[in-house]
């Protein structure tokens, strides 16, 4: 029994090794072409939250919803900013502090501990913006107010809550901000480097402090956060399943289709892709680095191989909420094209969208002319 048991354990450790060197090629060579495609991914993420900012920030575009995605347009650009430059000095191509130290000087290392602090704050902000999306849309399928002041107060709702969520965030994460630091070294030939010593996970002698620090990070602004948008997106779509039967079954008797009820599922798969995006972005990495706290060596040998992908799908995450108000919102690819690419556009009756709170327009069909 004891030589099987030995047997399956040096199996388990040889996959282990095996899984943890595979991991290690892939994060060299991902790390070759990482800063290059994130420089590209960026590039376009920031362009296109301003489109997202300027078109959803317009007089007609003004709902509780429209509020929140114009924060996490602000909040995604605010993370893509600073990360630019970062890719461009430690990727293009990627440098290394024995190879090229004159990259690692403290004015750098500085600059990339001031973006690994931010891009943490508002990747929380955001999750928790995604949130919002979803309490406040589950919220407004329940209410049965109505009217231009139920508009307004929710709206006024929205930016308080967007307020808060900023603050919240910033200020949970100050604990966070202190598990780095940064540590200077020697090379051979009397060149001084400078690197942020990592006081996370890297070793088996973490600090309780900073260990708590970073469960709590993960549980606060990944898992939690996760958690409430499947809760309220799977509330939704169940309050909207139970209201489209009983309008069907209302309308089977008079012979005529419901527009709203394709009106609410527009509504409903547009949110729900964005839910579904900022899930597969940070649930797994709340689960990463739960592993990292409580499996020895897990945070070296599978977390930290796959940082640069997850920043990479983070990235990603951030750039794509564009095409996706353009493909899944008649109103919002109107507006782009009259603000940008100055064509008329005619509109159908619009749905009520994430973009739109008005159930039609005051004419069946009405031509948007150009401002310009």
């Amino acid at each position: 029994m004891e030589s099987n048991g030995h047997d399956v354990n040096a199996s388990y450790h040889d996959d282990a090794v095996s899984s943890a060197s595979g991991l290690m090629l892939f994060s060299q060579w991902f790390s070759s072409v990482h800063g290059y495609a994130s420089v590209i991914v960026s590039i376009f993420g920031v362009f296109t939250n301003i489109f997202n900012i300027t078109i959803l920030s317009r007089r007609d575009m003004r709902t509780p919803t429209n509020i929140l995605l114009t924060c996490l347009a602000v909040s995604d650009i605010l993370t893509m900013v600073p990360y630019i430059p970062f890719a461009i000095h430690f990727y293009c191509p990627p440098a290394s502090p024995f190879e090229t130290p004159w990259k690692f000087t403290y004015s750098w290392i500085m600059y990339m501990l001031f973006m690994v602090n931010i891009t943490a704050t508002t990747h929380t902000i955001s999750i928790w913006l995604g949130v919002s999306l979803a309490v406040f849309r589950f919220v407004q399928m329940r209410s049965t107010s109505r009217g231009p002041l139920a508009k307004e107060r929710r709206i006024n709702q929205a930016k308080v809550i967007s307020l808060i969520v900023c603050v919240v965030s910033s200020l949970v994460l100050i604990p966070n901000y202190m598990t780095n630091e940064l540590e200077v070294h020697t090379l051979p030939d009397n060149t001084t480097y400078y690197v942020i010593k990592d006081l996370k996970l890297a070793t088996n002698e973490t600090k309780e402090v900073v260990l708590i620090n970073v469960v709590t990070y993960a549980v606060i602004a990944k898992v939690v956060p996760c958690f409430l948008m499947i809760v309220f997106s799977g509330s939704l779509v169940y309050t909207l399943s139970l209201k489209g039967r009983s309008r069907r079954r209302r309308l089977a008797n008079t012979g005529k289709k419901s527009k709203k009820d394709s009106r609410q599922t527009t509504t409903t798969r547009m949110l729900l892709v964005v839910i579904v995006l900022f899930l597969l972005t940070e649930f797994p990495q709340g689960v990463l680095i739960l592993a990292s706290a409580s499996i020895p060596g897990f945070y070296l040998n599978v977390y930290w191989p796959l940082g640069d992908l997850m920043d990479f799908v983070a990235l990603v995450n951030n750039a794509i909420n564009f095409v996706l108000y353009c493909i899944m919102s008649q109103q919002f690819r109107a507006r782009f094209f009259e603000m940008y690419l100055r064509r008329t556009v005619t509109l159908k009756p619009l749905e009520e969208s994430m973009t739109t709170e008005r159930m039609y327009l005051k004419e069946p069909a009405t031509k948007m002319t150009s401002t310009g």
